[in-house]
């Protein structure tokens, strides 16, 4: 008995898109500029020590080695927390004083990841991911805000 399953065929305006024969696929990554704003890291080691950023995002800075940057956790409001920056001479940036206050407020331990999306401005976006691959939502990050709320989380 003869098989009756067809292989798919590709009809109609072609990998183009566009049906004139052009293509709509991206330039070769030679020729794209790196744009390096959102990168993670992984927690392996002390939450609370400095933390390198990935080498790609120093590089994507250009030469500029800002003295501190500002951390705001996603969807918690307008603060900034302000973590002073090291640089180590061979390409690598850290994230120093500062950061184990906002790591404790949000939560940053051992397996965490904690994602980053660079805004502009020495500002960084975050989000912590737990263990489980699961974010950690906080209710607020303002001024105003009881922090004995700050630790506790809800995962989606």
């Amino acid at each position: 008995m003869a098989s009756t399953s067809r292989t798919p065929t590709r009809r109609g305006r072609g990998r183009g898109g566009r049906g004139d024969g052009s293509s709509s696929l991206p330039p070769p990554p030679s020729t794209l500029s790196l744009i390096i704003e959102e990168f993670f890291i992984v927690v392996y080691e002390d939450p609370l020590v400095k933390k390198a950023l990935p080498k790609k995002f120093a590089d994507y800075l250009d030469g500029q080695e800002p003295a501190k940057v500002y951390l705001r956790a996603a969807d918690c409001g307008p603060r900034l927390w302000t973590v002073e920056v090291l640089f180590d001479g061979q390409g690598r940036m850290y994230l120093d004083k500062g950061w184990e206050n906002f790591a404790i407020a949000h939560g940053v331990d051992f397996g965490c990841f904690v994602h980053f999306k660079y805004e502009g401005d020495d500002v960084l976006t975050v989000k912590v991911f737990d263990g489980t691959m699961c974010r950690k939502y906080y209710y607020s990050d303002d001024d105003d805000t009881d922090t004995s709320n700050l630790h506790h989380y809800f995962v989606s």
